[in-house]
């Protein structure tokens, strides 16, 4: 079971294959479903993705999607507890979860003769589930030890919390997916049977299948198993609190001793993919590969890396699948002899020279060249292929959105970078934190030597 901070900064990943054999088709009951046919090896994949996350949560109850989506593998009255996963492993397959800002998701890999079963199984968890009053209690520890381990044990970890919470001060994404310690601490089980009660119904979740499938298969089996399940009526919508307007930079300082290397971040609130509407964020894109996505031949690894020899890392992140608007961040990892003041100036050169150099030719070639290169392999990863449908349909975005990406990425110019580019480094409206060592404590003064008379 895994929370979903960030996608991984990888132009590849960014890039859906145009995938010829994608059926889509919805049942009478609201349920969603996608089918990715893909005849090389017996396998299959199927997925669950339901249109609810962390951001969806109340405020003071945060956690809750990601606390739910432990207690999903708990039993249901067909199943006992740890029966799903117990299953999938006895047949050969593999099963996690994982939870992110804007959806839940569940899925399982395993032999294509085996799609019945598993998907037998989803369909009885996605209404019948139940908590037992033991269960909800064990698994509240289980995830308050998940957050003991995974952030308050991380300095970088706890570092990128608290700066995610300056950057959105009204937004749920300012919220960790893990939840507030304190209020993890005071979930119950009322709480998680209303969130599983409220979202979860066919009628808010998507069905990813993909491998060795035909769409036909696929429409029996899901009709057979998650047709007969009832619809919500009363799902609410997905009307989240906007940020407003930034006026002033933020600024953060995080000390902490276990810190091993000093960090510069800086991020600005920035637009995120729209449905329908994608230029600005392959636009944004590109910028980030540019700026970040190489550690050699970005405009950051040259003039900070290799030029003035003031860092030992830069990057640039981007990732415009969001449903609300996101942040678009740079970082530098400063050299031994360079203070986080020193590589935040150098930062703030780079990043002026470029707005006035605007991009190389060749290096934008390169780039128009390696997303080219991206779309044939991303058709080859199955598995990655129904995490990008899935995560674009449960994030709003329709099949055409999906496969117009690539081609969205090809139209942009150097031009649009620059205005994105342009648009987006205002330094009044950026969020800047500084990761470090505490300073070690002054040394006392020496007294005064007493004076001598005669």
């Amino acid at each position: 079971m895994r929370i979903l901070l960030a996608p991984a900064l990888c132009l590849a990943m960014a890039v859906p294959a145009l995938a010829g054999d994608v059926t889509h088709f919805t049942l009478d009951n609201g349920l969603e479903a996608v089918v990715i046919e893909d005849h090389r090896a017996p396998v299959v994949v199927q997925m669950v993705w339901y249109k609810a996350g962390a951001a969806d949560e109340v405020r003071g109850k945060s956690g809750i999607a990601h606390y739910l989506e432990h207690l999903m593998f708990k039993g249901t009255d067909q199943m006992a507890s740890g029966e799903l996963s117990k299953t999938v492993s006895a047949n050969g397959g593999s099963d996690n979860a994982f939870t992110s800002a804007d959806y839940t998701a569940y899925y399982q890999r395993i032999a294509a003769d085996r799609l019945g079963l598993v998907m037998k199984m989803e369909a009885d968890r996605m209404r019948h589930l139940k908590i037992s009053p033991d269960d909800w209690k064990t698994e509240r520890d289980v995830i308050l030890e998940e957050r003991a381990q995974r952030t308050d044990s991380d300095p970088g970890a706890l570092f990128s919390e608290q700066r995610n919470a300056a950057q959105y001060l009204n937004s749920p994404y300012g919220t960790p997916i893990i939840g507030w310690r304190q209020e993890m601490e005071a979930l119950t089980r009322d709480d998680a049977i209303a969130w599983y009660k409220r979202y979860y119904a066919p009628n808010n979740a998507v069905l990813v299948v993909a491998g060795d499938v035909t769409p036909d298969q696929v429409k029996a089996l899901a009709a057979e198993y998650y047709g007969p399940l009832e619809p919500s009526a009363d799902i609410p919508p997905r009307a989240r609190p906007q940020e407003p307007p930034q006026l002033a930079e933020r600024r953060l300082r995080f000390e902490d001793a276990r810190v091993a290397q000093p960090l510069l971040t800086r991020s600005y609130l920035a637009p995120e993919r729209n449905p329908g509407d994608q230029k600005e964020a392959a636009a944004l894109t590109i910028l980030a590969e540019i700026l970040g996505g190489n550690p050699q031949t970005s405009v950051l690894a040259r003039k900070l890396i290799f030029g003035a020899g003031t860092a030992i890392y830069a990057s640039a992140f981007y990732d415009g699948m969001s449903i609300d608007k996101t942040s678009f961040a740079l970082s530098v990892m400063p050299a031994n002899d360079t203070s986080l003041e020193e590589a935040e100036a150098g930062l703030d050169r780079a990043l002026g020279e470029f707005l006035k150099e605007g991009i190389d030719d060749a290096q934008f070639e390169r780039i128009r060249t390696q997303i080219r290169a991206a779309e044939v392999y991303a058709e080859d990863n199955t598995e990655g292929l129904a995490q990008r449908y899935g995560e674009a349909l449960a994030s709003g975005f329709t099949i055409a959105d999906v496969q117009s990406w690539p081609e969205d990425l090809m139209s942009v110019t150097e031009e649009d970078v620059m205005t994105a580019a342009r648009k987006l480094f205002d330094k009044r409206a950026s969020v800047t934190g500084y990761l470090t060592r505490p300073a070690p404590p002054a040394a006392p003064a020496e007294a005064p030597a007493a004076e001598v008379t005669q």
